[in-house]
């Protein structure tokens, strides 16, 4: 099953390398948010999950807006059997979710339905949860509200 990467932060690290030891599984590439400047210096970085790719000669897409229209060129040109996307950072238009044949499946940080979109990591953490998890799901076109697998 030929997949495509789509993730930024640490988090979405272990399970991009846990997929790159999968022969049955081969990545095509990832695409991850821009390099943007970060910390105090506001020195240009790099995702983790962009390092990670680059070490494992991936190739790296970075469009600014994924609904861009070359966006949609890229993912039909790849044709991934599946998606795997992990704290992307953006939502991801209708038009591209039909692109791969088994669709798009997310990692979400969180015990769904609670704490849908962004942050919810954090959001466990100021609300003084004592018990979350994860929740893995295809995505439609709504904010995490596709079908829990």
């Amino acid at each position: 099953m030929r997949l495509l990467f789509c993730g930024t932060p640490e988090f979405a690290v272990p399970t991009l390398k846990h997929l790159l030891a999968r022969p049955e599984f081969p990545v095509l590439g990832v695409i991850s948010q821009p390099d943007r400047p970060r910390g105090r210096g506001h020195q240009l970085s790099v995702s983790p999950v962009k390092d990670v790719a680059r070490a494992a000669h991936l190739p790296v897409h970075q469009p600014e807006k994924i609904r861009a229209p070359e966006v949609q060129e890229l993912l039909e040109k790849l044709a991934p059997d599946v998606i795997v996307i992990i704290a992307y950072g953006q939502i991801i238009p209708a038009r591209l979710l039909a692109i791969p044949k088994h669709g798009w499946i997310n990692l979400h940080a969180s015990l769904l339905p609670k704490y849908r979109g962004a942050a919810p990591i954090h959001w466990a953490i100021a609300n003084g949860e004592t018990r979350t998890g994860l929740t893995t799901m295809h995505i439609d076109a709504g904010m995490d509200t596709g079908e829990i697998l």
